[in-house]
């Protein structure tokens, strides 16, 4: 039951993020791209990245600039010494097509590793896994072709999508984790989906706390990267 609950909140939370209702965030439809956001001051073009490409999820819906996951994730960068800057493309309502579309805009500059967070809107949006699947796939070889590694960021389906839906869509992740041998996050919101003291009052996006347990999570993550993909 209290796993019911916590997809029916996700799926309110990111359908909401989908409709990019948010007051300190800037909303941007599917496909049309907004300016990166620097987790940090504006990279110089040969300053070593990691780019996020994701979503609401990603762009800080409702958050100030710098609690969100990327911005957090910059700071315990800064806090550790690593010389990277974290850029985050992240835009409220992408799908992996338009992830895809805005690929080679993200992959500009020195980029060492990609947090690839799409997909939940996909499922929302009704494409079918295969769709996904296949552009998630496309992401993750172009960015490989361009020596950039990928860190992979799973998401879970409704429930209400049946059985045979959520086990294919969980599964698609996992498969290309396995098949193109990445670092893979199975969920991306794992400890905060559903719990109201980790989300903003409407319960449909992490507030401040719970984009710090995301960070939390996704550092686990991202620092056995970074060895081998710091800088020169």
């Amino acid at each position: 039951m209290r796993r019911l609950l916590l997809l029916f909140l996700l799926g309110t939370m990111i359908g909401a993020a989908c409709a990019g209702a948010g007051e300190r965030a800037t909303t941007v439809a599917d496909g049309a791209p907004a300016p990166a956001l620097a987790a940090a001051s504006a990279p110089a073009e040969d300053t070593a990245r990691i780019v996020f490409l994701g979503d609401s999820l990603s762009r800080g819906l409702g958050l100030a600039s710098e609690e969100s996951v990327p911005a957090l994730i910059q700071a315990r960068l800064d806090a550790a010494g690593h010389a990277f800057r974290v850029v985050n493309r992240g835009n409220s309502g992408d799908t992996s097509a338009s992830g895809l579309r805005q690929l080679e805009d993200a992959l500009a500059g020195d980029v060492r590793i990609l947090v690839l967070e799409l997909g939940a809107n996909d499922m929302l949006r009704g494409l079918t896994v295969e769709q996904m699947r296949e552009n998630l796939q496309a992401i993750i070889e172009r960015s490989r072709e361009q020596g950039v590694e990928v860190l992979l960021t799973g998401m879970e389906a409704l429930p209400n999508y049946g059985e045979d839906y959520t086990t294919r869509y969980r599964a698609a992740f996992r498969e290309l984790a396995q098949e193109y041998d990445l670092v893979f996050m199975p969920f991306f919101l794992e400890g905060v989906a559903g719990d109201p003291a980790l989300n903003q009052g409407d319960m449909m996006h992490p507030n401040a706390e719970g984009a710090q347990v995301v960070a939390d999570n996704l550092w686990r993550y991202l620092e056995s990267m970074l060895a081998a993909a710091g800088p020169a």
